[in-house]
């Protein structure tokens, strides 16, 4: 299978270097990159075939990744329609509507639309898929190998649910780092070294994380049995629900859900 990326920045880079280590060879690949030292450094370092702009070549691709960001999008899939026949064409911009992307297609209608997060720019990502009516099976599992390269996928069965996965798992790194620098600075505020406190706040997350992974309990199960009745655990955590964090989280992701439907009314308007 050929697959054409227009857009050649750090995802796409990360998703073909993803697909490389799954066995998929660099010459099936087209990168459209219009910055000439882009271009040069995806072919070298990725040994893809690199071009300034779409052209006939990319008839072959069976699969188009939109990765350019949202704002540039309707430039990119304007200058991209002329080439479009039966190809996949798949979007992993924030935000893109199908329906705004068909429209800038010229009318294409075989498209799948993705959510990715920055952890599979270390092969650690989540990416929520939806295919608009009429994508085959085939063409689904073709969209969803490239993002299975970075990381796991789940499908939704709605559009309209991929701003909630934007605010959770799009969003979700940074709260992560927000929580990170929180632990951080409130292990030196008690008095550790700097690099201890961010040596310890950082396994304890990950530690945390892959122990959750591994478990088949609940998040609030394996809450609970670190919580001890009159503990220090106890005594944190009466912190939290005293000030409402649970609620100021949830608030969080509401805002940027709300804000992910927005920037698509936005990005769609003409």
């Amino acid at each position: 299978m050929k697959i054409a990326f227009i857009g050649g920045g750090n995802m796409a880079t990360a998703l073909i270097g993803g697909m490389k280590a799954k066995g998929f060879e660099a010459t099936n690949v087209t990168v459209v990159e219009p910055f000439e030292a882009g271009r040069e450094k995806i072919a070298r370092e990725l040994g893809v075939n690199a071009i300034a702009a779409p052209d006939s070549s990319l008839a072959d691709a069976a699969l188009v990744v939109m990765a350019v960001k949202p704002q540039n999008m309707r430039e990119a899939a304007t200058a991209l329609a002329p080439f479009i026949r039966n190809q996949t064409v798949l979007s992993i911009a924030a935000g893109t509507r199908l329906a705004d992307l068909k429209r800038w297609l010229g009318g294409h209608s075989k498209l799948v639309r993705t959510m990715p997060n920055t952890p599979a720019l270390i092969g650690q990502g989540i990416t929520a898929l939806f295919a608009a009516p009429g994508v085959e099976v085939s063409r689904r599992a073709e969209a969803e190998s490239v993002l299975a390269a970075v990381g796991q996928t789940v499908w939704v069965d709605n559009e309209e649910l991929l701003d909630p996965v934007t605010a959770l798992s799009g969003s979700g790194p940074a709260y992560v780092f927000y929580f990170l620098e929180a632990l951080h600075a409130g292990g030196k505020a008690l008095g550790l070294a700097d690099d201890t406190a961010r040596k310890l706040a950082l396994q304890t997350v990950v530690g945390a994380a892959q122990l959750a992974a591994a478990s088949p309990e609940s998040f609030a199960t394996l809450r609970e049995r670190v919580t001890s009745k009159g503990g220090t655990t106890a005594a944190a955590l009466a912190v939290m629900n005293e000030r409402g964090m649970a609620e100021v989280i949830n608030a969080a992701m509401k805002a940027a859900s709300e804000r992910g439907r927005e920037m698509g009314e936005i990005l769609g308007q003409d």
